[in-house]
Formats: structure tokens, C-alpha cells, sequence
């Protein structure tokens, strides 16, 4: 999609197609995935958890975007089911923090491997070396996008 294409309303239409996009992408991965399986705000706040650390579930809230209220419902699901630990914060014992545990991290690894694996297949059978360049060559852009919204 270059921008003569796009016309004056380019980061609209920008914006549109991209939405778009990325949504049927996260779609179809998401459907993939088992009856019962974890959400994708779940796998977020594990992976969250798993490459930053523990963490307050007010600082995951916000870190997330969401509700204080969602964020203590989606911790306690995942606690529930084993994913993730609450303990007293060693600094200030008033405080919760958030672990992962060492079920949620193989959930993680688990899900990323049936998701990479799905993605690697076709990006293999179906695009060129040219074409997986140029999707690599974008991703420092939706990163920094991802950071912005």
C-alpha cells in the first residue's frame, strides 16, 4: 500500500487496512487454539510477567491498558488455574506482586510454538524470501505503533 494509492486520506485508510489486517491475523491464530485454552489478554499479562518480572496487578493494569477490575479478573483466572502466584511484596508487605509460574511459562511456550509454527508454515509454503523480508523489515514499525496506542 504505498501513499499515491492511498490518496489524501492516507493514514485513515492507513490505519483502516492495518486494523484490519492484524485483526485477521490475530483471528485466525486465536481460533487455532483450543476450547479452554488461555485468552490473548491472558497470554499478554504471562508474558508480561515472563520477560519483565513480577509485578503489582494496579502496575499490570496500567502497563495493559485495562480496568483494575479486568486486570484482578484475569489474574485471578490465571491464578486459579495455576499460571500465575501472588506473594507479598518483599519491599512493602501491603503490596501484592505477580509471578509466573513455571505451568504459566509452559503454557507460553506452548501457545508461541503452536502460533510460530502455523505462521512459519505458510510464510514458508506461501511468500517469497522477498516478501518474509519485507514483513521482517516491518516489524520495528507495528512495534513502535503497539507502543503508541
Amino acid at each position: 500500500m504505498d501513499e499515491k494509492a492511498l490518496g489524501a486520506g492516507a493514514p485513515t485508510e492507513a490505519a483502516a487496512a492495518l486494523w484490519l489486517s492484524v485483526g485477521r491475523i490475530a483471528r485466525r491464530l486465536r481460533q487455532a487454539h483450543t476450547v479452554g485454552d488461555v485468552t490473548l489478554s491472558e497470554v499478554s499479562v504471562i508474558a508480561r510477567l515472563d520477560g519483565d518480572g513480577p509485578d503489582s496487578p494496579g502496575s499490570l493494569a496500567e502497563l495493559e491498558r485495562v480496568r483494575p477490575q479486568a486486570m484482578a479478573t484475569t489474574l485471578a483466572g490465571l491464578e486459579e488455574r495455576g499460571l500465575v502466584s501472588r506473594s507479598p511484596d518483599a519491599a512493602d508487605r501491603r503490596r501484592v506482586v505477580m509471578t509466573v509460574t513455571e505451568a504459566g511459562r509452559k503454557v507460553l511456550a506452548d501457545r508461541r510454538s503452536e502460533s510460530v509454527r502455523r505462521l512459519a508454515a505458510v510464510l514458508d509454503g506461501r511468500f517469497t524470501a522477498e516478501e518474509r523480508r519485507q514483513l521482517v523489515d516491518a516489524l520495528p514499525l507495528l512495534d513502535r505503533l503497539a507502543e503508541q496506542l
